[in-house]
């Protein structure tokens, strides 16, 4: 089995076992994360979309990535991801299933207890993926996310404009803000140099914390993709 992936035709990424490719490090003791720029192949990993489902828990935040049918019900499990409690740099491991017998692939904040840090994709060896990182300055009035992979810059930005200053004022306004909430807030991510649109999530309407993500750019990894959906719900308060 090869370590490709659609669900379009009801295949679910093939977590196979391949050679580890190892990438050599840097002074740090991380991975080297240049990634190539110029045309690129389709990724290793292509899932054109998928669901992501907050599991409600009370001292980890958990999430299950669906595959999406191709008459738009649920698919099977691509990954369960669960992020790390109590952590200077925010961490993000996605396993296999929920049984959390094999990480699959994974991201990180390079830097410590910053809102701005770039996080960096890793897969199941530690080769880099890509990087995300949250535009600290235009996020105070819209929240905006860096997204690079191989052969690709995209900038995403919440959708309105309106919704996201609702969300900044009612956090503000005291005891009401403690009210919670559940804002219906969309991305749309686009490729900086074409202005097509690379990836996109849309929060559904529902009590638990639901999204459906659509990947339209086939040289997007699934795994960059994936970790950059479920930031967008993990790190989104940061």
């Amino acid at each position: 089995m090869s370590d490709r992936g659609t669900t379009g035709s009801g295949v679910t990424p093939g977590w196979a076992t391949m050679a580890p490719q190892h990438t050599p490090p840097d002074q740090h003791g991380r991975p080297d994360v240049t990634l190539p720029t110029g045309p690129q192949p389709p990724a290793p990993m292509v899932v054109p979309a998928f669901f992501v489902k907050q599991r409600i828990t009370v001292m980890v935040n958990r999430y299950e990535v669906i595959g999406m049918n191709p008459d738009g019900s649920e698919g099977p499990l691509l990954a369960f991801a669960e992020q790390k409690r109590m952590k200077l740099r925010e961490e993000v491991v996605f396993y296999a299933d929920a049984s959390k017998n094999r990480a699959v692939f994974s991201f990180k904040a390079r830097q410590r207890l910053d809102v701005a840090a770039q996080h960096d994709v890793f897969d199941e060896y530690g080769t880099p993926l890509g990087y995300f990182r949250k535009q600290f300055g235009a996020s105070l009035l819209r929240s905006t996310w860096d997204l690079s992979a191989p052969g690709i810059e995209a900038v995403g930005r919440e959708r309105r404009q309106s919704i996201a200053i609702l969300r900044r004022v009612w956090d503000l306004i005291p005891y009401v803000g403690d009210v919670w909430v559940p804002f219906v807030f969309h991305f749309d991510f686009v490729d900086t140099a074409t202005g097509a649109t690379v990836l996109v999530s849309e929060r559904q309407k529902a009590v638990r914390d639901r999204y459906t993500v659509t990947v339209p750019d086939p040289r997007l990894d699934f795994r960059v993709a994936a970790s950059m959906a479920v930031a967008l719900d993990a790190l989104q308060s940061r």
